[in-house]
Parts: C-alpha cells; structure tokens; sequence
C-alpha cells in the first residue's frame, strides 16, 4: 500500500468512528436526556436551513456564478412550485407543478 492509500483508510476509519461516536452518544448514558429548550428550538429550523442551503445555490446559480438571465427554466419552475405552495400548501403539488414546468422548459426549449 502506498502513502496515499493509508490516508484514506485513515480517513475512511476516523470518519467511520466520528459518526458512529456522535450517533451513539444518546446511547451511553443510562439516565434520559433532552436537550435545553434553546437547542430544541433550533433544532425545530434546521431542516428548514439545510433545505435552503442546498436548493437555493441550485436554482440561483451555474457553474459557481450567479444565472444571469431569467430565461432558465429551474427559476422559472422554483416560482411556479412556490405559487403553488403558497395557493395550495401541498408539497406534492408543488414538486409536480414545478416540474410540469421545468421539463417542457429544460428539455423541449432547452433553457
């Protein structure tokens, strides 16, 4: 095995034991645990961040740069999906309309 192959066992390892370490650390005590009530409370946003973290850069920018045009199809479906939430509050009528949207734009007028 050569330099580079031990640092990714090592890596592999080490990350393999943070997970299991921070997934099983309610495990080890015997008492129960909750959290403070300002820990819940954030914790009540935090799906809603990482959402927004990882949709949002997707739908604003290409290629690392912001789209400079509204003549692409992923913002155009981004509204029409939220107008959809916001008429229906239905989150499969919002995935399906934005894509009844995206589609025909991405695919037939390749925006």
């Amino acid at each position: 095995m050569n330099q580079t192959d031990l640092w990714t066992v090592g890596t592999i390892i080490g990350l393999t034991l943070v997970t299991v370490v921070t997934r099983a650390f309610f495990f080890f005590s015997s008492k129960p645990w909750s959290p403070p009530q300002w820990v819940q409370r954030g914790m009540d946003y935090a799906p809603i961040a990482a959402l927004a973290a990882v949709v949002v850069p997707e739908i604003v920018m290409t290629q690392g740069m912001l789209v400079a045009t509204l003549k692409d199809a992923r913002i155009v479906a981004a509204v029409v999906g939220a107008a959809w939430y916001y008429w229906r509050r239905g989150v499969l009528g919002t995935i399906a309309s934005g894509m009844a949207v995206y589609l025909p734009l991405h695919l037939g007028l390749g925006w």
